[in-house]
């Protein structure tokens, strides 16, 4: 029965994929600062960090595949903690791999190694070029894996998924949930004529497990292939709410100045990332996965809607410490809504 470890499986993406395995009837270990409390008891947890190199070590022993999702989000804003974690943690994980014989490495990457996304689809031919710490760190770490993972002869398979949605998903998308709930006026940089591409962790995941089946090593780009303009769909997602908000567009260069010197007063929890690049299209090119036999089932319409359900039926309960599925604290947003 093959072994998978899960680096990070007790956050967003990672714990599904940890109880997908287990679902399918494979054995799982999971390394995590955190136990997810959703994890079956049979998944065996270690609790650590991959920054410690006898911790991963012990482990890798027995493991057949190795899914690495541990890094620090971009929405922590960790600065020089990034190259500790992202890239440091990441060249113990593929080296500790190696070491313990494992036969193939997933890496869940990041949109953010593309740095100011381009007019039109995001394609195999773009060059990545990342603006922030971020990006930079997840880039890096793509890097280092690779060449450990090409010198060591050992499959790797790249994935680089859009904004990943689905219930339990929280952290900015909180606050829109919690703006449009309370029929607040929902601010966007720009006209929101820009086409921003999500995929559901459902999505995500079924497509993880068809490369990793079909033994396919490559880097991917994972996105939904349905989706219109910023403004629609939040405007589908207002009328599937039942709520009176409205999106109100603001001046590109003022808003961007404004988030900025908020985030460096420590009064906003957008980081560059996002206030830099959500006026902007960002899509990829999805023709390659489905010519492997990969479809999305969701579009950002319905993902954008269960999420948003899953939060009003959840948002009184929510104790989830991981980056992705945890309430942000609004600072001066918050004031910002309250005048809304």
């Amino acid at each position: 029965m093959t072994l998978h470890l899960v680096t990070g499986g007790s956050g967003f993406i990672g714990a599904r994929v940890a109880r997908r395995l287990h679902e399918r009837g494979d054995r799982v270990r999971v390394i995590d600062r955190i136990r997810d409390p959703g994890l079956p008891s049979a998944i065996d947890f270690r609790q650590g960090s991959i920054c410690d190199g006898a911790m991963v070590a012990d482990a890798m022993r027995g493991v057949d595949i190795v899914h690495h999702h541990a890094a620090l989000v971009a929405q922590s804003g960790a600065g020089r903690r990034y190259r500790e974690v992202n890239v440091e943690g990441s060249r113990t994980v593929a080296l500790e791999a190696v070491r313990a014989g494992v036969g193939a490495m997933i890496h869940l990457s990041s949109t953010s190694i593309y740095g100011m996304p381009p007019p039109g689809a995001i394609t195999a031919q773009t060059v990545p070029h990342p603006f922030e710490a971020y990006g930079r760190s997840k880039l890096e770490a793509e890097g280092i894996i690779a060449d450990i993972c090409e010198a060591a002869r050992m499959p790797l398979i790249t994935i680089r998924p859009r904004v990943t949605l689905g219930g339990g998903r929280l952290g900015i998308y909180q606050i829109l949930f919690q703006w449009i709930a309370e029929g607040r006026r929902l601010y966007i940089i720009g006209d929101g004529k820009n086409r921003q591409q999500f995929i559901h962790v459902d999505d995500l995941i079924d497509f993880y497990m068809l490369a990793l089946a079909q033994e396919r090593p490559g880097t991917y780009n994972v996105g939904t292939d349905r989706f219109g303009t910023l403004r629609e769909d939040l405007e589908t997602l207002i009328r599937h709410a039942g709520s009176a908000s409205r999106i109100v567009g603001l001046p590109v260069g003022p808003a961007i100045a404004a988030l900025a010197t908020l985030r460096a007063l420590r009064l906003s929890p957008l980081v560059a990332w996002q206030y830099r690049t959500y006026h902007r299209d960002c899509h990829f090119d999805v023709a390659p996965l489905k010519a492997i036999g990969w479809k999305a089932r969701y579009s950002n319409a319905a993902m954008l809607a269960e999420s948003y359900d899953w939060f009003l039926t959840h948002r009184h309960a929510i104790t989830m410490a991981s980056a992705h599925r945890s309430r942000l604290p609004q600072r001066a947003i918050g004031l910002i809504r309250r005048l809304s």
